[in-house]
């Protein structure tokens, strides 16, 4: 049993109050784990605009241009931490976020960074009106 696994199912209840609480914060680091590359968050994306809900890995291979092998991976750590789940179809592999609000996670992430891309831009923008500076 991994550690992970561990947390999902702790076997000990004589834990204190705070070591209680600890593996919760552990599960949701590991959340952000998951969603800490590139690629899963290009998959998610794909997975939450699909209209049907889900999308075949050949799909997912030719939306992100990579081997079979390295998307099987991301998609892996996505399924090892619960952020989706997949089926077979036939010869195919379907994949569909495990949780509805996996899209409100991502809305508020590319909101958050709207802002911050926005706010960075206005500041360059006020660096331009500041006095020029003699050497």
């Amino acid at each position: 049993m991994t550690r992970y696994d561990e947390l999902l199912n702790p076997s000990s209840s004589s834990r204190t109050s705070v070591d209680r609480h600890a593996p919760l914060y552990e599960i949701k680091a590991n959340l952000f784990k998951a969603l800490a590359h590139p690629v899963r968050i290009r998959v998610l994306e794909l997975l939450t605009a699909e209209p049907a809900g889900e999308v075949a890995v050949s799909e997912l291979l030719t939306a992100t241009d990579l081997e079979a092998s390295h998307l099987s991976q991301h998609l892996s750590v996505l399924r090892r931490h619960r952020v989706v789940t997949s089926r077979r179809a036939g010869s195919s592999v379907l994949y569909r976020p495990a949780h509805p609000r996996i899209v409100d996670l991502l809305l508020v992430a590319r909101e958050f960074l709207h802002d911050t891309i926005d706010a960075t831009q206005r500041q360059r923008d006020e660096l331009t009106e500041l006095p020029a500076l003699r050497a």
